[in-house]
């Protein structure tokens, strides 16, 4: 099998050669300590990983030293801290606390979603994988830039007391990704999945009810684009899920990702409760194992990890959220070598 094959064997549910390796993200700085002067796509195209997850490209426009302006009109962060980049969160809600919420969207303008600039990387990597290599296109739905627009203690408040801006919101960032996604399935893109975080370590943000009601229309249309053209649909999702892995796999998600270690999802018992219904995506600890542990304990928890999840196929190995830039090159290799040496079907391990 090659390494397209072998992904979407797994996410039917069945046993590939060997357990697929699929990562979120490879962030730029561990792909330079491996590969110094490699681009992302160079980097894929000679590491053992068996695809590629492409985002959509967003022209940010530097406002000011370390801090750029996101296609959403988002102030956001690039700074680094003690030396390493991080993840670039606004700096500021773009609604301001003196500006009426309802009036903004009368004069907010969205991206435009067909922007061909917008899926660049996309056609590059179906150009070069296509056929080989697993090509997942991640889109959000609705939560997120939302949140990064109105600030998230306003906008979960909206739930409440503004609940009619709260849906317009969401449905404005609903519709731009979903014909983001349409695009990428029509360029060429194997998978889908879905970026949005909704829960902490203690579970959701929010109640179920408003979940059901303000999250899960946008997560249910991204779902459909997929299955309409019968691509599959990874749900990625951090923190403790229990509350909602019922009603996501009832959505019709292929597979769930990253089952968060430190937020108490144990892999085995997710294979063992629904392990029959969607493929298990996952969970080498990224929070403290791969930054801080040393390569035999890495070696371990990939054995720990496939002697749980990939018994009987269904399995897609990757760390628990991103292989991020404080993780040690070493360990991140390491994960991968154990995988390929401990991972081949039948399952000895």
């Amino acid at each position: 099998m090659n390494s397209l094959e072998r992904v979407l064997t797994a996410l039917r549910l069945e046993e590939p050669d060997a357990v697929p390796i699929l990562e979120w993200i490879v962030e730029n700085p561990v792909i330079q300590k491996i590969m110094p002067g490699a681009s992302m796509l160079d980097f894929y195209d000679n590491f053992d990983i068996d695809g590629i997850t492409v985002y959509e490209d967003v022209d940010f426009v530097e406002v000011s030293p370390g801090v750029m302006r996101d296609h959403f009109g988002v102030l956001r962060d690039f700074k680094e801290v003690k030396g390493k980049l991080q993840f670039p969160f606004p700096v500021e809600p773009l609604i301001k606390k003196d500006m009426d919420p309802n009036k903004f969207l009368e004069t907010y303008e969205m991206p435009d979603p067909h922007d061909p600039k917008k899926l660049a990387t996309l056609r590059a990597a179906v150009k070069r994988f296509k056929g080989k290599k697993a090509i997942v296109f991640a889109v959000h739905h609705g939560l997120i830039y939302p949140i990064f627009i109105r600030g998230f203690d306003n906008y979960l408040m909206d739930y409440y007391v503004n609940p009619d801006f709260a849906k317009r919101l969401a449905t404005m960032v609903n519709e731009y990704f979903v014909e983001l996604e349409k695009q990428a399935i029509e360029i060429g893109a194997d998978i889908i999945t879905d970026g949005e975080d909704y829960c902490g370590k203690d579970g959701l943000f929010m109640s179920m009810e408003h979940f059901k009601e303000f999250v899960l229309p946008g997560l249910r249309n991204v779902i459909k684009v997929a299955k309409d053209n019968n691509i599959p649909f990874i749900k990625h999702c951090d923190g403790n899920i229990w509350p909602i892995i019922d009603l996501l796999v009832k959505e019709g998600i292929d597979a769930i990702n990253p089952i968060e270690p430190a937020a108490g999802m144990d892999i085995g018992e997710v294979k063992k409760k629904y392990g029959n219904k969607i493929a298990i995506h996952g969970n080498i600890d990224c929070a403290q194992l791969l930054t801080f542990g040393k390569p035999e304990d890495v070696r371990i928890a990939v054995k720990e990890c496939i002697h749980k999840a990939s018994r009987g196929g269904g399995h897609i190995l990757a760390s628990s959220n991103s292989i991020h830039a404080g993780i040690p090159p070493k360990n991140f290799i390491t994960m991968v070598e154990a995988t390929r040496e401990f991972g081949r079907y039948p399952i000895k391990v």
